[in-house]
Order: structure tokens, then sequence, then C-alpha cells
């Protein structure tokens, strides 16, 4: 069953977002490949599973604040662990722990969320600037044109 199709309420609607589903992603991808190499200590797994949660909790978080200045705060959060994974993936490969192969497929799905996750802040951010507050009633209004996302509150 796909979790994210069941119990809506409008609390939920980041579950409908492609850099939220795209963060899920990527932590299930590389907690996979993290579990299966035993050259790395617990608190090195530990971290890196850590930031690459922490990206699509920031993402839930910002949107259940319902304010267009706290999402744009939490989504640079994101970034800033996304960031941080990047780091600590990029060791591990550079260390000759992880082979090119795969870090070649964990850059690509990194690279993805970092660019939309950019252009999601970017265009809040032209929200925020053009005083096109969140609205009450829970209905995001995110340039679903841009972003080619159907409405949150389908």
């Amino acid at each position: 069953m796909n979790y994210t199709e069941r119990n809506k309420n409008i609390n939920r609607g980041f579950r409908k977002l492609e850099i939220w589903q795209e963060a899920v992603k990527l932590f299930k991808f590389l907690k996979q490949k993290i579990d299966s190499i035993n050259s790395i200590s617990y608190k090195t797994k530990a971290q890196i599973e850590d930031s690459a949660l922490s990206v699509s909790s920031n993402i839930a978080e910002g949107y259940a604040r319902r304010s267009i200045k706290e999402n744009i705060q939490f989504n640079n959060i994101a970034l800033a662990s996304l960031a941080e994974n990047y780091s600590q993936t990029y060791n591990l490969y550079n260390a000759e722990i992880i082979e090119e192969e795969w870090f070649n497929s964990y850059d690509e799905l990194h690279y993805s969320l970092e660019n939309k996750l950019i252009n999601f802040n970017k265009a809040q951010i032209k929200m925020l600037k053009n005083s096109d507050e969140w609205r009450d009633d829970y209905i995001v209004k995110e340039l679903i044109e841009k972003y080619d996302i159907k409405r949150l509150d389908d």
C-alpha cells in the first residue's frame, strides 16, 4: 500500500511535494549502501544517516509551520543537511570506501534534489517579496505551473 496516499489531511500535504519524495528516496538509497559497509564506524554511519534523514524531515516541518518565512528557513536547513551529507559521502568515496559507480548514482540523485530544493526556495522567496502569504486554509500556493505539481489539497 502507498502510505503517502492514505490518511490525508491538511498537515500532510508535504507528501505530495516532489522535493520531499526525492529526499525520502535519497535516504533509502544511501541507507542501503551505508548498512552494507562494515569498514566504517557506527558513529560515521549514524552521522551520514542523520544528515540524509534531516532533509525530508526539515521539508516536512517547514511545510507544517504554515508560514512562507518559516518554510524558507526549514528548506535552508534541509539544504545545509544536504550539503553536509554530500561532504560525508564524498569523503567515503575519496577514501575509496565506496565505489565510483555507486557514488555517481548517489551524486545524480543528490544533485537533482539539491537543484529542485534551491529552485523551490527561490520561488518561495519571490512569493514572499511579492507579499503573497501562505493561505490559512492550508492550500499552498507554490507556483504550481512552474513545478507542474497538482494542488496539494486534492
